[in-house]
């Protein structure tokens, strides 16, 4: 899996020894352990998780941070950050999250998150970006998508785009499976 990037998506909300906290935490150093460097927006709650479990199992840690997000909210990369990429803008930042992928793992989150998981649904969708894996973690996104979805709107292939997972370890091995085949 060498060389290969997994932006992981998620809240700057939760703290450390929380579940959600833990269960980033457990991402990055299973991705890591797997041979995955990761990328996470570099900030604070669950990328910094992810950060964390990634470094801490020898990862490589990319952090995509913006002036735009630190004029509102002054605070650097998170410690766990190796290698920082900053963009002027939000915009900048999220374009590169999305597009400068291998694959993507989107934990529970809020709008930002939502916004990120559906522009890389998106992105996948008409071919803006290759073909690679969309990783959604937690019964939040299965509920969510299932109160969006409507054969009317959204096609059952663009369905089968969007992978769910349980819990970390599913999560990692949809990765894992997708570079296997």
């Amino acid at each position: 899996m060498k060389n290969r990037t997994i932006s992981v998506f998620g809240s700057s909300a939760p703290q450390p020894g929380s579940g959600a906290f833990e269960e980033a935490r457990q991402v990055g150093k299973l991705l890591a352990e797997a041979g995955f460097a990761v990328a996470t927006g570099g900030y604070s709650g669950t990328m910094t998780a992810v950060s964390q479990g990634a470094a801490e199992a020898g990862g490589h840690v990319i952090g995509v941070t913006c002036d735009q997000i630190e004029q509102f909210r002054p605070l650097g990369p998170n410690r766990w950050v190796q290698e920082e990429i900053r963009y002027p803008t939000l915009r900048e930042r999220l374009l590169h999250l999305v597009t400068q992928s291998d694959g993507i793992i989107v934990l529970p989150g809020g709008i930002g998150t939502l916004s990120e998981m559906t522009l890389a649904w998106s992105f996948l969708q008409v071919g803006e970006v290759a073909a690679q894996p969309l990783v959604l973690l937690g019964s939040l996104w299965q509920q969510t998508i299932q109160a969006f979805y409507s054969p009317d709107y959204v096609r059952e292939c663009d369905m089968k785009l969007l992978l769910f997972a349980d819990d970390p370890e599913t999560a990692v091995n949809h990765i894992v499976h997708y570079f296997q085949h």
